[in-house]
This record gives structure tokens, C-alpha cells and sequence, in this order.
């Protein structure tokens, strides 16, 4: 099916649907065949941070991953959009100091928790914004290795033409199967290059991250490690008690999932070799879950442990403000 929009998520409020998010959802296989589809497979977007599994691939094929022992946490903490924790704070750390730089050199702005109560806490603390609680402040320790490693300059390593954001365009269009000229271009929230294509894209590009075999062999070989690394610390993705990494935590190493910024989600599925991609057209990011784990569900992907442990996502509670539930937010499409 394609066309516009259609409704995936309904929020209730006291019996009554108070708001309805409407959105794509696709489901592809690596050659790029569409097998399930509601709205437009084919709306053209920006992929935001959904790209960092695949921006990581320039970290790991240049050698930067070896040369400097980055660990899978560090890799991982590449890949993510981080709460800010310090666990987190401490692997962008440790990335920095084995290339000889600091917060300092980081030019993805300054930034607080995406996290709220945890936001709230730090300004609570007195704690301002800074480039170490930026959600990309992993993802830019990362560009900034692979330029030090290939002697690349590092004051204009979000220009578009440098040569670290020329690869990965050139990644990006090898992962989803389209010629580089179509990879669109923008400025993203940290000001890194960020990349516009086709949702059905997406999801054939996460379907070879789980088949890595239908990747080059230069960026299939890349895939092992980071899949390890943010399927076994998943904490490094998100936080504490976020989607990404509840997600992967209950799923044992066969999902990837990454979010996007305003309300694209992708998930590579390893066992059957198909990936979903979805986008919540106001690009709100309270309808992902229930959308997500619907497409799952509809996928027979989840275990009876596995729904069990992301319960609570199937159909978020409304909370008002002085903690008394109210409704739900839930899904309201199927896969066709």
C-alpha cells in the first residue's frame, strides 16, 4: 500500500481517543524487496541518528577501532544517543584520551540529558549543558578517531566535503542499495551531515546489517563488531530505562534497534533477515514503541520472555501530572 500517512497510534484519555499519530511503516529484506508496507514505503526523510550503526562503519573499517583498543562499550557509545550518564560520559572520555583530545574538540554543541527526569537532575545539581551529555557526543568521538587515525583535519570534520563525511555518504549508499547522488544531504541537530532517502531504504540497509553477507566485503566485515557491541551493552544506546536499550537487553543479540530523531525508528531482525523502519509523521517519539513492537509482534519475532520484559511499551500509560493514569498510548494498524 502507499499513499499518504495512515494512523498507527492512538492516545486515550479517560476512555476517549484524545490524539491519533499517524505515520509509515515498512518492512524489507536485504535485495531490497518491500514485504510489508502501510502508508508509503517510499516517503523520502532524514534518517538522523538511525545512521550511526552505519556512520560507525568508517570508525572500525579505517583501523581507528583497533589501532586505539576501543572497547565494545566505546563502540557502542559511538553508535548511540545517550542519556548523558556517566557511564556514558565516562566512554566518550575514554575515546578522547586515546586519541589525544578532550570534550573540548567536540563540536556537537552543547546539550543536556535527553532524558528528562534525569535533565531535571543535573540542573538540579547545578550542572549545565556540555558537549559530554550531547546524545551525539558518542558518534562525534568516533569521526573525530577515524580522522586522527587517517591524519584527516579535524577542525572541519563536519564539512561535507571532508573525507571522513564523503565515506560515509559513500557507506550509506553502499548499506541501503542507492547511488550516492541520492543520498540526500542536511545539517543534522549536532551538525554533523545527516542523510535523506527513501524509508523502504532504511530498512533494506538494516536487513544487511542483519545479513551482512549481502553487504561489500569491506563493510560487511565491519558489521560483527558493531552488532556486538550494541547488542551486549545496550545500556550504552540509550539509558536507563530507554527503548533502544530495553529493547535489546530482552532480545539476547537478534534485534539492533536505533532511533531517529523526530520519530524514526529502524530495527534490524537477525533471525528471520528482514529489517522494519517506520517514521511517526509528527515525529513524535512517544508513539515508537507501541509502533515498533506492533510491527514485531505482527512479524512474530518476540518470544513469550521477550514480550514479557518490553510490557510495559506495548501500550505506554498516559500519566497526568499528579501520577494517576489516564489512558494509553497504543498501536491501531497491522502489517498487511
Amino acid at each position: 500500500m502507499t499513499g499518504g500517512p495512515v494512523p498507527l497510534a492512538e492516545v486515550t484519555r479517560s476512555g476517549l481517543t484524545e490524539c491519533v499519530h499517524y505515520g509509515h511503516v515498512v518492512v524489507a529484506d536485504p535485495d531490497g524487496r518491500i514485504l510489508h508496507a502501510v502508508g508509503d514505503p517510499h516517503v523520502r526523510t532524514y534518517m538522523r541518528s538511525a545512521a550511526k550503526p552505519i556512520q560507525a562503519m568508517a570508525v572500525v573499517r579505517s583501523g581507528a577501532a583497533d589501532a586505539f583498543a576501543l572497547t565494545d562499550p566505546e563502540l557502542a557509545v559511538i553508535c548511540s544517543s545517550h542519556y548523558g550518564e556517566p557511564f556514558h560520559v565516562r566512554a566518550v572520555q575514554g575515546i578522547l584520551s586515546k586519541i589525544g583530545l578532550s570534550f573540548a574538540d567536540l563540536r556537537c554543541g552543547r546539550a543536556t540529558s535527553l532524558n528528562p527526569a534525569y535533565a531535571l537532575r543535573l540542573a538540579r545539581q547545578g550542572i549545565n549543558p556540555a558537549p559530554q551529555f550531547n546524545d551525539c557526543s558518542g558518534k562525534h568521538a568516533g569521526m573525530l578517531a577515524a580522522c586522527v587515525h587517517n591524519g584527516y583535519s579535524l577542525d572541519d570534520y563536519l564539512d561535507p566535503g571532508h573525507p571522513l563525511q564523503r565515506e560515509n555518504r559513500r557507506n550509506m549508499a553502499a548499506v541501503g542499495g542507492l547511488p550516492e547522488e541520492e543520498i540526500g544531504l542536511g545539517v543534522d541537530g549536532c551538525s554533523a551531515p545527516v542523510f535523506a532517502l527513501p524509508l523502504a531504504a532504511m530498512a533494506r540497509a538494516y536487513a544487511r546489517l542483519a545479513v551482512p553477507a549481502t553487504l561489500p566485503p569491506e563493510l560487511g566485515a565491519t558489521v560483527p563488531r558493531i552488532w556486538r557491541a550494541m547488542t551486549a551493552h545496550p545500556e550504552m544506546i540509550a539509558g536507563t530505562g530507554g527503548f533502544c536499550t530495553e529493547l535489546m537487553r530482552h532480545t539476547a543479540g537478534k534485534l539492533l534497534g536505533k532511533l531517529g530523531a523526530e520519530g524514526i525508528y529502524c530495527i534490524a531482525v537477525r533471525p528471520q533477515g528482514v529489517a522494519i523502519a517506520l517514521k511517526i509523521a509528527d515525529g513524535h517519539s512517544r508513539a515508537i514503541p507501541p509502533v515498533a513492537l506492533r510491527a514485531l509482534e505482527e512479524l512474530a519475532v518476540l518470544k513469550p520472555p521477550e514480550r514479557a520484559g518490553l510490557a510495559h511499551f506495548v501500550a505506554p500509560q498516559n500519566v497526568n501530572d499528579v501520577g494517576r493514569v489516564v489512558g494509553e498510548i497504543r498501536p491501531s494498524f497491522r502489517l498487511p
